[in-house]
């Protein structure tokens, strides 16, 4: 099988565009969550790594946290063997859903599948047993996302079935919550009533229950009833809270800045429109830079005309519309030569440009953000020198 490392080492690459991710922040922000959500009680972390780490590195990412964690979340198969081959122990959980010709391999490289039906356990239990080994699973029980998972008033039947398998071990159960993060929270205790629920059928059957989780970044924070055996922290991990109605009482940082170089400096003219559509023009002469990064490399071209970034510590407009390579901003009458750093994402001096400000420019959401910078962009690692 074919596996896509979508981290480029970025000691065999000299381009002029790259994202640069603080590894000592990352772990600095696990230990803030951690101090948090163990006041109450000790409770256990999932490390969550999907999308190539939310766009940071998965295998970085992984190595550099995953003696913190209790275990590792990815979202579809091809992640978790990569982990594998690059020597990550911890145990690993991939949540997204399964079609049947993908279940030896699960089995094969150690990984925790997600059976969110009776037909897939099944399937689960045959895979395994055909092999010789026991497969691994967590319980998927659909709350009210509808997305993937068994409808929590039909859980019991999976419940039960799991228990007949001789070669299954149901290691967990788990929830997902659909509006953890909106202002309104009655979905949201009605999603945790529902998986309280589903979980009291051990009790009820005198059965030790599995581990439990279903809280991510915003019910860790706001439900904290929902903590149940482990929480999920994705976005809160990487510096950034998931919405402006999560309450935020931890101290993390933002990971991951990106940059890029200045690479060709003009003046343009008056009534010179620039670039494809030609969606902007200046009634004055004006100096313009290129930039080399585009919607290819996951700079959204609905932000063009929109966007803004940092040279020489300061902020100036993007114009025209954003190619997929490059795109061109204005700088009036100001200097800047080819070379010159420009900041797309992160600070400089006092100026900073967040996440949050380009998922506004592009109306979209800061996961959006960070996992749409591809593997054409290089990452730089760097805080090796971890907080204790």
């Amino acid at each position: 099988m074919a596996i896509f490392d979508p981290t480029i080492d970025s000691s065999d690459t000299i381009r002029a565009t790259w994202a640069e991710v603080n590894l000592g922040a990352l772990r600095c922000n696990f230990r803030l969550i951690k101090e948090k959500i163990n006041n109450a009680r000790p409770v256990g972390i999932m490390l969550m790594v999907k999308a190539n780490a939310y766009g940071h590195g998965l295998v970085e990412v992984a190595r550099t946290l995953s003696d913190l964690a209790d275990c590792i979340g990815v979202a579809v198969l091809e992640e978790g063997i990569l982990l594998r081959r690059e020597g990550i122990k911890k145990p690993i959980v991939v949540m997204g859903g399964v079609w049947g010709d993908q279940i030896p391999h699960f089995i094969k490289h150690d990984l925790i599948l997600s059976a969110s039906s009776m037909d897939r356990l099944f399937q689960i239990d045959d895979a395994a047993r055909a092999m010789g080994r026991r497969a691994k699973v967590h319980l998927k029980i659909d709350t009210g996302m509808e997305r993937v998972g068994i409808h929590y008033f039909n859980a019991h039947k999976l419940q039960e079935a799991v228990l007949k398998c001789a070669n299954v071990d149901a290691l967990g159960i788990y929830s997902h919550f659909a509006n953890a993060d909106a202002e309104d929270l009655t979905h949201a205790k009605l999603q945790l009533e529902r998986f309280q629920e589903v979980l009291a059928f051990y009790e009820k059957n005198s059965i030790q229950r599995p581990i439990a989780h279903m809280a991510n970044s915003a019910a860790m924070l706001r439900l904290p009833e929902s903590h149940f055996d482990l929480v999920r922290p994705g976005l809160l991990l990487y510096g950034v809270y998931p919405s402006p109605f999560v309450p935020g009482d931890i101290d993390v940082s933002p990971a991951m800045t990106w940059k890029s170089r200045v690479v060709y400096f003009k003046v343009v003219p008056p009534g010179h429109p620039v670039s494809y559509g030609s969606t902007w023009e200046s009634d004055h002469p004006a100096r313009m830079v290129t930039v080399p990064v585009g919607y290819g490399d996951g700079y959204f071209r609905s932000m063009s005309n929109i966007s803004q970034v940092i040279i020489n510590n300061r902020k100036y407009p993007q114009v025209g519309t954003i190619c997929m390579d490059q795109l061109m901003v204005n700088i009036e009458w100001d200097s800047a030569y080819n070379g010159d750093e420009v900041i797309l994402l992160g600070s400089s001096e006092s100026e900073r440009i967040t996440v949050e400000d380009m998922a506004a420019w592009a109306n979209t959401v800061p996961y959006e953000v960070f996992t749409a910078i591809n593997a054409r962009v290089p990452r730089v690692y760097s805080g090796l020198t971890y907080c204790s």
